[in-house]
């Protein structure tokens, strides 16, 4: 099941949060990612570079998971994987 959302925020280089919930969050991390924290060596970069690509855009999701409250999901944006 896929589903488009509008990015809120970009919270590090693998998560963000979203405007409208995914079953029941609306913190996704990007599945098959892992980007530094933003405090560790290349995580303003990472975090950046997530914000560049998708901040204030609307996505599409498609959930694959749950970890620590978060929707996993594979994200694109402008038809494009997001990485």
């Amino acid at each position: 099941m896929t589903m488009r959302r509008t990015v809120k925020r970009v919270i590090d280089g693998d998560t963000f949060q979203t405007y409208r919930k995914v079953n029941g969050s609306n913190y996704i991390r990007l599945a098959g990612v892992n980007a530094p924290e933003k405090h560790q060596f290349g995580g303003a970069q990472a975090t950046n570079r997530l914000k560049h690509k998708i901040q204030g855009k609307t996505v599409t999701l498609q959930p694959v998971g749950r970890s620590y409250g978060r929707i996993v999901a594979r994200v694109r944006a402008n038809r494009k994987l997001v990485r």
